[in-house]
């Protein structure tokens, strides 16, 4: 039975659910037995609140998703009374937990899931892989000697292993697509304003939330059921009159899609089977009817306009390691902190106050400018998510020796993911290849800002095409 219940969707299980098949203690279980499982080998989950989630099946909200499992990541989905680490060490030894929901978390709930536990992260989530001092590595269940990258590492495993249909992550350059694409999974980043980020999180607007998944239809219902907003939101995206999940399975019309098949910053290269991938959607869109080019907004190209934004990410690292001494009541000490974040955070001593306004700026005028490429009549853009599959565990490892060397390894990774996080359009990791090693290879389409519609149809089109979701990894059963 656990097999079978593993093959459902989000979707699939809430309607089973809901027609008596099966009920939400039973649901609940199966996620709990394949989780104790599986998760002596992948590490995903580093809390678990196993009787609060059976105490509260007997009081559900009529919801959507009522009495599907969730996992929230241990980072911005804050649960009131339970853990809130980070990734952080500091933060785990003082026993940090949060105060209140956020509204997010608050959504989850009036949409019937069941909260069973949290997953891991990168510390501060600042990193394209989850293997946090304070917790150890998340392994790929693809290949248990590969990362499932980040920083929603912990949330792609579980779900790539089949722990669970989708599960709740964020991205703040990149950290629901890349995990996506180096698991096997889909991996919407909504845009900007879509879901509230409040009360507790990240005012500075870069990052939002959302969840990996198996399939496009769970990421579009789930994303109808979790929108959100609060008095205060500093930016609200308008809404489409109809439901994400009504447009899955709709026809897109043709649309008009540029891509890219090769690196954009210097000293950095595409792999083949990541080249290859891009060229071959690209000529399945056309078969499908779409107009395709090689074309890209012009500022993605101009390197020297994305390094402009170190000072505005240093300042910021800065900000969160001060906001860890005074929630810990101490100076922070050595161990307190990974080598790697304290670098960075280091470097923020660097920049007078007016190069992180400049550094502001820059990501303003890159915005406005890379809309432009939209504007002269482009719908879609196609992109790897990665220059390369899931890489070895320890390449990206925060108490590596050439701290410098791992920043640079980082920014490959998220090299063509970071700057929509900039812009705050929405993009799309889709399963759409494999490696020679039978990797799994993700896709990046990116759509104007608030159009969440173009990607999902589009989406939904490939993946009728590309039956992604019947293909799983080996250690899920």
């Amino acid at each position: 039975m656990d097999a079978e219940l593993a093959r459902l969707d989000a979707v699939g299980l809430a309607e089973a659910i809901r027609t008596g098949q099966l009920s939400p203690a039973e649901a609940l279980e199966s996620s709990i037995r394949r989780m104790e499982a599986v998760d002596g080998d992948i590490n995903a989950v580093i809390h678990r609140h196993l009787d609060e989630a059976r105490a509260s099946i007997d009081s559900l909200p009529d919801g959507p998703f009522r009495g599907v499992p969730m996992l929230m990541k241990d980072l911005w989905a804050c649960e009131a009374g339970r853990p809130h680490h980070q990734g952080v060490q500091a933060l785990k030894v003082h026993g940090a937990v949060a105060d209140r929901d956020s509204h997010l978390v608050e959504a989850y709930r009036d949409a019937g899931f069941v909260s069973f536990g949290r997953t891991n992260t990168p510390e501060l989530g600042a990193g394209a892989t989850t293997e946090p001092l304070a917790y150890g590595p998340t392994r790929n269940p693809w290949d248990l000697t590969r990362g499932p990258g980040g920083s929603s590492g912990g949330a792609a495993a579980a779900v790539a292993a089949g722990v669970l249909p989708a599960a709740n992550a964020s991205d703040g350059g990149g950290s629901i697509r890349i995990p996506a694409a180096m698991c096997g999974l889909v991996g919407l980043k909504p845009s900007r304003g879509r879901i509230s980020m409040g009360p507790h999180m990240d005012e500075w607007g870069n990052s939002v939330q959302h969840v990996v998944c198996h399939t496009v239809r769970d990421s579009a219902a789930i994303l109808d059921a979790t929108i959100v907003h609060v008095p205060g939101d500093g930016v609200i995206a308008p809404r489409q009159d109809e439901p994400y999940a009504d447009l899955v399975g709709r026809d897109p019309g043709r649309l008009r899609i540029g891509f890219l098949d090769h690196a954009i910053r210097t000293n950095t290269e595409i792999d083949p089977d990541v080249a290859d991938a891009v060229r071959a959607t690209a000529a399945r869109l056309e078969a499908l009817g779409h107009h395709v080019e090689p074309s890209v907004p012009a500022p993605l190209l101009d390197e020297s306009r994305i390094t402009a934004w170190g000072p505005a990410f240093a300042a910021g690292t800065a900000a969160s390691v001060a906001a860890i001494a005074a929630e810990i009541g101490r100076e922070l000490d050595d161990g307190d902190i990974e080598p790697w974040t304290m670098f960075i955070a280091e470097r923020a001593s660097m920049f007078p106050p007016a190069a992180v306004i400049g550094a502001q700026k820059a990501m303003t005028t890159f915005r406005r400018d890379t809309a432009t490429w939209w504007a002269d009549g482009f719908d879609l853009l196609l992109t790897p998510t990665c220059l390369c599959p899931a890489p070895m565990l320890g390449e990206m490892a925060p108490d590596n020796d050439d701290l410098m060397g791992v920043q640079v390894t980082t920014l490959h990774y998220s090299q063509l993911t970071q700057p929509f996080n900039v812009t705050g359009q929405p993009a799309i990791s889709l399963p759409l290849s494999r490696s020679r090693e039978g990797l799994p290879i993700g896709l990046q389409f990116v759509a104007p800002y608030a159009r969440e519609d173009l990607l999902l149809s589009l989406a939904g089109q490939l993946e009728s095409e590309y039956r992604w979701a019947d293909e799983r990894a080996p250690l899920h059963p």
